[in-house]
């Protein structure tokens, strides 16, 4: 047996229940370097009579527009983006407490003021913080490094209506028409004495219940068959009703979308990366466009294109309008090399640090030298304007065309035509087309690319090319992945571009208190 005094382990006092003479302010239980702080230090810095606006006169009082967004975008921060979960946070969270000036607004107070009212200020309110940040030192407006992303929408991944489904389904009952009102003039010639009611080209609602109607009348006390009989009643019955929604489903897609999701209208399926069926799935998002500088957010877009190239001259036009400036140089990758971006960069004197599809194979020797026939490596001559075949015969101009990409801009391209390739020892080696090779060259696009490879091969373009993997690309990859943002929580664009804004703000004001 042990000799001596038996020891008992020493607790620290605890009293639940103890009175204070005088209770901690929250404001002494959070720390000087918070990022709760940072928060409230440059929210409040900014002007929000905009915010103020979105608000009618009279009426009851409102929750201060200041004190919601700062406990909006700190939410985004701690990657809170359910409308309940916030208002949870307020009643337990001393920051959110300290923040809010224990103030607790309910989740409608909160979705009502994130969904309506920061609709047309957010942008402007975002802006400001950049131009705040620019200011510090943080972040350049003159540089810019460009990348987008898709986001899945919140909306249902099988409710998709397709415009080309929309066109073969016209398409197919316009062929039918054609069947039926043809069988109906050799029953009955006399009262369809005309072959065609104003053609079948276009068909719509009106003169498709108008053309049955007429072959109705014209069938009626006739001999018909049976099959002809159910496909009347079958068009009759459904055809007008399906005209009628898909004329409402094309308006929607408008003239550059070729899909839209039903819960959704406003979303586009798009492939993306995040595949929960590991099939290449296509899913209803948004095209998220940021530019970068020093890994902070200096501007976002929403897009519904499916690629990146088109969506440059929208992002940069709206950057320029929020910031009253542009940038003096733009970096992206090969995404965005296309002659329409190249030429806009041109034309408002912007460097274009911009790949082009033909770049990396371009600087690998091996690709090169495969392909030593091909159009890109015959030699031109521009004082007398024609190409050298691999024989050494001019190919000469043969005329030049239009052609017009989907989104509108107009392409020119100009053909040249060898001469005698059928008795040519290299014929078939040099291209594969009957008759005399034919090229097709696209000049502006060629000289373009021209000044985008001397940029991107100085020493200030293999600068920008390896800022960029470190610079945009990670802000995405912190957003999606650090922070578990992968599916927008509201519907339809401008809502989306609220969440985007949110998102924004949240990521810059993150990285300023780290």
């Amino acid at each position: 047996m042990a000799k001596g005094p038996v020891l008992q382990p020493v607790f620290k006092a605890y009293h639940q229940r103890q009175a204070m003479l005088l209770p901690p302010s929250l404001d002494e239980l959070i720390s000087v370097n918070h990022p709760v702080r940072v928060v409230d230090e440059v929210l409040s810095k900014i002007d929000i009579a905009p915010l103020a606006r979105q608000y009618k006169t009279g009426g009851a009082s409102s929750y201060h527009p200041g004190m919601l967004l700062k406990v909006l975008v700190y939410a985004y921060i701690n990657n809170i983006y359910s409308s309940r979960k916030i208002e949870e946070a307020l009643q337990q969270n001393i920051h959110f407490m300290w923040l809010s000036g224990m103030s607790t607004p309910d989740h409608n107070t909160i979705n009502r003021f994130r969904g309506e009212r920061l609709k047309e200020p957010l942008k402007k309110i975002f802006t400001q913080v950049v131009q705040l940040l620019a200011a510090e030192g943080l972040l350049s407006l003159k540089e810019l490094y460009t990348d987008g992303t898709k986001i899945e929408a919140n909306a249902n991944r099988y409710s998709f209506v397709w415009g080309n489904s929309i066109k073969t389904n016209k398409e197919k009952m316009k062929l039918q028409l054609e069947e039926l009102w043809k069988y109906a003039q050799g029953v009955a010639a006399s009262e369809l004495d005309d072959t065609d009611p104003d053609g079948f080209d276009k068909i719509d609602k009106q003169k498709v219940e108008q053309t049955i109607a007429r072959i109705d009348a014209s069938l009626k006390d006739k001999p018909v068959s049976k099959q002809i009989k159910q496909k009347l009643n079958y068009a009759k019955k459904h055809w007008p009703a399906a005209l009628a929604r898909y004329e409402q489903q094309q308006k929607i897609l408008g003239e550059h979308r070729k899909s839209y999701s039903k819960t959704d209208t406003d979303a586009t399926f798009m492939r993306m990366k995040e595949d929960h069926m590991k099939n290449g799935q296509l899913k209803p998002g948004y095209n998220l466009q940021i530019s970068t500088n020093n890994q902070y957010i200096t501007h976002y877009s929403i897009h519904q294109s499916t690629t990146d190239s088109t969506t440059l001259p929208h992002h940069l036009n709206d950057f320029i309008a929020q910031h009253k400036t542009a940038p003096d140089a733009v970096t992206a990758d090969a995404g965005y090399g296309s002659e329409q971006n190249y030429q806009y960069l041109h034309d408002h004197y912007i460097a274009a640090y911009v790949k082009h599809n033909q770049f990396d194979r371009g600087q690998n020797s091996t690709i090169q030298n495969k392909k030593t026939l091909a159009a890109d490596k015959l030699h031109y001559n521009k004082e007398q304007d024609y190409y050298v075949c691999p024989m050494g015969q001019h190919m000469q101009n043969a005329g030049t065309y239009n052609k017009v990409s989907s989104n509108g801009f107009t392409q020119t391209i100009t053909k040249y035509q060898a001469k005698n390739c059928n008795s040519c020892p290299l014929n078939g080696a040099c291209h594969k087309s009957k008759g005399d090779r034919i090229i097709e060259v696209n000049h502006p696009l060629n000289q373009l690319k021209q000044q985008a490879n001397q940029l991107l091969l100085s020493d200030e373009g293999i600068k920008k090319r390896k800022q960029r993997c470190w610079d945009v690309e990670p802000v995405f990859a912190n957003i999606k992945n650090n922070h578990g943002f992968k599916r927008f929580m509201l519907r339809g664009k401008q809502k989306v571009s609220i969440e985007t804004g949110l998102l924004a703000l949240a990521h810059n004001l993150r990285k300023k208190a780290a």
